[in-house]
């Protein structure tokens, strides 16, 4: 997926009901100076920062294409962003000490 300015754009979880405004999707924010991402996230200009800081509300699940926010309850990084059904699907691919963290999301 390339990077792409985007202004006036919502982001929107898949999985709950989370949504936001966001400023830019991909990996280097031309707003966050010398910062490179492992992954592409939607990213908002935080409100609360003087100084060009950002927050970053989703990424895409690796598996299925989803949006997911970045909440325990909706996504998971390990190496790449999973939402947690994909993750459950595939628990089994994760290391053990991850799938008893992605069981215990899953049954909270």
């Amino acid at each position: 997926m390339a990077a792409a300015d985007t202004l006036g754009k919502t982001f929107s979880c898949s999985s709950c009901d989370f949504v936001v405004e966001y400023q830019y999707q991909g990996r280097k924010p031309p707003f966050a100076k010398n910062i490179m991402l492992v992954e592409d996230c939607y990213i908002m200009k935080d409100p609360f920062s003087t100084s060009g800081g950002f927050v970053c509300v989703g990424g895409i699940c690796s598996l299925c294409g989803c949006s997911v926010c970045m909440s325990n309850d909706c996504s998971l990084f390990y190496t790449q962003r999973f939402c947690l059904k994909c993750a459950g699907k595939n628990m089994k691919e994760f290391p053990p000490e991850l799938q008893q963290e992605i069981s215990h999301r899953l049954n909270s």
